[in-house]
Order: structure tokens, then C-alpha cells, then sequence
């Protein structure tokens, strides 16, 4: 019996990343080790980063205690020199990036746009966009020369819609969002796919200063459809359709995941 290649499409895994190099940063807890977890479910061979290696080495271990295939490897993106340097030990121990995933964030003030300070305005910045930037410059030149790859960038809903007293943050998601479609629109030829997921309020420590404050949480329910926070593994279904054969053919896409908040 002969199949057509629809069929035949339909029958295999599209979700299916066995073998496949997965880096993801930010990835010692929150929306980073809900995607790492997920990823390794699918088969990927998962780097698990963050700026401290103890809490990532604890996330690989609980992947690899399931049967997954992980490892630990501290790279704070806000400094180029650790950027370097993983880029470095990904190459002599796999020699090949198939996925990047970019979730490292950092959000060090909370308040009045007019009261940003420097400080604060260089950490969000080194993070935010210039770690993402050159991160996705290594993952991608890494790429180019095993014939494509895929990249997702973790961006915000602030992209679209600045949160109050999140000035500088959603300042630079926007930013975010402006370079994923850069780099989808020049590294498609490359066989490179760039999207971005754009959570909305998640349930995790880094968004602490708004889900533990109960005057800022309600106001916020009240402009969420459905009713509620996300959790951290709600995030992880849309990066593994974005990372995988599922998403083929979509590039540049931002992809809202906020329980309605913006429709």
C-alpha cells in the first residue's frame, strides 16, 4: 500500500525531536525548566542554563533520573565572555546547535519609568537584548553550517502592551519582538526559523512582584478572560510546536499565550 505524502505526514510524530540539540537558558526553574522538561520528553538532547549551575545541574539530573538526555552548563548571557565560552563547550561536546531557546530574562526594577535608574537600565538591556542578540548570532552561525536550525525567543505580552512600572522591560521585549522578525527575515535562506512566544502572567518567582501583590493580581484577573494565572508547563506546549517539525513552515510568528488578556 502506497501513501501520499500527506498521509504519510500524518502518521509520523511531528513533535518528534530525537537527537536533536536543544540549548535553553533561564532554565534552572520557571517557563525555562517547564520547556526544558518538555523538550527532553520529546527526545531532545537538552542543555540546561542558567547564570548558577548548582540549580541547573539540579534540573538535568531530575531529566536524566526519567530517562531524558540532559546536561548543565552556567552561561549568564548578560556577559559576552560566558557566551563564549558555552558556545565553546556545546561545540566540543556536541558539535552541533539544532535549537536555541532564548528565556534568560532579568527584570531588576519594578516602579516609575522616571525613576529608572542606570544600573537597572544596563542590566535589563545586557540581558534582555544584548544577550539575546548574540546568543542567537552563535546559535545561528552554529547552525549554518549543519544545514538550519530553529530559535525561540521568550518575549512578553509588555512588548505589546507596557506594563505599568515595567517601563524598561517592556521596553526591551518590544525590542524582542523587532528581533525575532530581523533575524527570521535574514536566516530563513539559512534554513534558520525565529519565532517568539509572548507569555502573559505567569506563576512564577520571576513575576513575583505582580502575582504576590493582591491588589495588582486582581486588577490584573479582571482583564484576563480566563480568569486566572498561567502555569510555567502552559508556556511549554507553544515552544515545543514552535521548535519542532509541527511549525515547518512559520517563521517570524509571535505567538500570544495570555489567557485572552490582549484580544
Amino acid at each position: 500500500m502506497t501513501y501520499s505524502h500527506s498521509e504519510e505526514f500524518m502518521k509520523k510524530d511531528i513533535f518528534d525531536l530525537t537527537g536533536r540539540v536543544a540549548l535553553v537558558t533561564g532554565a534552572s526553574r520557571g517557563i525555562g525548566e517547564s520547556i526544558a522538561r518538555l523538550l527532553a520528553a520529546y527526545g531532545a538532547r537538552v542543555i540546561v542554563s542558567s547564570r548558577k549551575i548548582d540549580g541547573c545541574e539540579a534540573v538535568a539530573q531530575s531529566i536524566r533520573d526519567v530517562g531524558g538526555d540532559a546536561v548543565a552548563m552556567a552561561c549568564h548571557v548578560g556577559e559576552m565572555t560566558q557566551i563564549e565560552n558555552v558556545f565553546e563547550q556545546i561545540n566540543e561536546k556536541y558539535g552541533r546547535l539544532d535549537i536555541l531557546v532564548n528565556n534568560a530574562a532579568a527584570n531588576p526594577y519594578f516602579g516609575h519609568i522616571l525613576d529608572t535608574d542606570l544600573a537597572a537600565f544596563d542590566k535589563t538591556v545586557d540581558v534582555n537584548i544584548r544577550g539575546y542578540f548574540f546568543m542567537s548570532i552563535a546559535a545561528g552561525k552554529m547552525m549554518k553550517q549543519h544545514g538550519g536550525g530553529v530559535i525561540l525567543n521568550t518575549a512578553s505580552i509588555n512588548g505589546i502592551s507596557p506594563g505599568m512600572g515595567q517601563g524598561i522591560y517592556s521596553i526591551t521585549k518590544a525590542a524582542v519582538i523587532s528581533m525575532t522578525k530581523s533575524f527570521a527575515k535574514e536566516c530563513g535562506g539559512l534554513n534558520i526559523r525565529v519565532n517568539a512566544l509572548l507569555p502573559g502572567l505567569t506563576e512564577t518567582k520571576f513575576a513575583s512582584a505582580l502575582t504576590s501583590n493582591d491588589r495588582i493580581l486582581k486588577t490584573a484577573l479582571m482583564q484576563i478572560p480566563l480568569g486566572r494565572t498561567a502555569q510555567p508547563d502552559e508556556m511549554a506546549g507553544t515552544v515545543l510546536y514552535l521548535v519542532s517539525d509541527a511549525s515547518s513552515y512559520t517563521t517570524g510568528a509571535t505567538v500570544v499565550v495570555d489567557g485572552g488578556f490582549l484580544s
